[in-house]
């Protein structure tokens, strides 16, 4: 079978590729292989309004479950609201909108259910013995495919999507409840009132290891709720995770086909684990350049600034778990908070100025940091 383009993995960067491709060329053929029988997962994934450009609005916007014109931190110090646009996309919308658009291709087809058991420069074979051929083969597998980190943070969370019996007093979202008792490194909550009745309360932690007792973490979502005056009816969605957060990487990326794309590839916010932005402009370029030099000097030019924002993510991190006892590190979050909207809002996009990066890291350090360690930090990150 003979596409344009073979996406392997069903989820975030899969997806977008696939509708920023048929958007830009409509009459290019996708496929599109997924182990599991519905695209997505269980995910939600959200982003701010300047994560979007203007030109991919439109492929995107039909993916957005809900929007809200501004967003809330919470410290114990610090409440603090901001009011700029963030957007939300969830697992149930994201399939429908790709299955529909693939449906609509002529020449496209999605492999449901379909293992791919090697994948290749141009060809992607599969466990039933089907071979798929294309001029380009993206892999975008999530983090269950990718490399085994050595040195790790983890973020890991448990979510539940609330029906209410009456309608939230929550109104935007939370994006950092940190308020809360810290256990088990910085914990915070994160909500998101996706209509008066439905809300996502999400009990998260930046964690040492990757153990999580979801019973615990699924009681702390529905005290939570309880405590911010939620009346809740039933548990509709549960989602969880736990996200490998690297403290150090050796960042090599795609320089011919197969195009290694998603966190598969390292395409994803190291500190946050956000991977809207990111995977926008991985499918942007892949759009724009399909059929002719993928992997030109445009490629280049993303791949570098993605590097260079990496590796300032991956000191950040070093401090954050290196430098930083546990218990202190909402400390660190409490002060980054409180740095001028437009440096957060391009941390959070990955696209940070080199003023944006020092005042992140100059200044007095917070509470409980340890400034020998934290230079020894500083000191390593500039030797490699």
């Amino acid at each position: 079978m003979s596409f344009d383009v073979v996406l392997v993995g069903g989820g975030l960067q899969s997806a977008l590729v696939a509708l920023a491709v048929l958007a830009k060329r409509p009459t290019a053929r996708v496929a599109l292989v997924e182990r599991a029988e519905r695209l997505g997962g269980n995910h939600t994934w959200s982003f701010h309004a300047g994560d979007v450009p203007a030109d991919s609005r439109a492929w995107v916007d039909p993916l957005v479950v809900a929007r809200w014109s501004g967003f809330d931190v919470v410290f114990p110090e610090v409440r603090r609201g901001f009011d700029s646009e963030y957007a939300s996309v969830d697992s149930a919308r994201l399939h429908e909108v790709v299955t529909e658009a693939i449906a609509k291709s002529a020449g496209s087809r999605i492999f449901h259910g379909a293992k791919a058991t090697a994948v290749l420069s141009n060809e992607v074979l599969l466990a039933d013995g089907t071979s798929l051929h294309a001029s380009l083969v993206v892999d975008a597998r999530g983090p269950g495919e990718s490399q085994d980190y050595l040195d790790v943070g983890f973020q890991k969370f448990v979510g539940l999507e609330l029906k209410l019996k009456r309608p939230s007093p929550i109104t935007r979202p939370l994006l950092m409840d940190a308020s809360v008792a810290q256990t088990d490194g910085f914990r915070f909550f994160y909500v998101l009132p996706f209509t008066p009745d439905r809300v996502l309360v999400e009990d998260t932690y930046f964690s040492d290891t990757r153990d999580l007792d979801a019973a615990s973490l699924r009681a702390g979502a529905l005290l939570y709720a309880e405590q911010a005056g939620l009346d809740v009816a039933s548990v509709v969605r549960e989602e969880g995770g736990q996200l490998p957060l690297p403290l150090s990487w050796s960042y090599a990326p795609s320089e011919q086909s197969p195009l290694v794309a998603g966190f598969h590839g390292g395409f994803f916010h190291p500190t946050t684990g956000y991977s809207f932005p990111v995977a926008v402009r991985v499918a942007r370029h892949v759009a724009e350049q399909l059929g002719g030099d993928v992997f030109g000097a445009e490629w280049r030019t993303l791949v570098d600034r993605h590097a260079r924002q990496v590796r300032f993510a991956i000191m950040l991190n070093r401090l954050l778990f290196g430098a930083t006892p546990p218990h202190h590190r909402r400390d660190v979050l409490e002060r980054f908070h409180r740095l001028p909207e437009a440096t957060i809002r391009r941390f959070y996009a990955l696209e940070t100025t080199a003023a944006d990066r020092a005042r992140i890291i100059c200044g007095r350090p917070p509470r409980g940091v340890s400034l020998h360690a934290a230079l020894a930090e500083l000191t390593r990150r500039m030797s490699t």
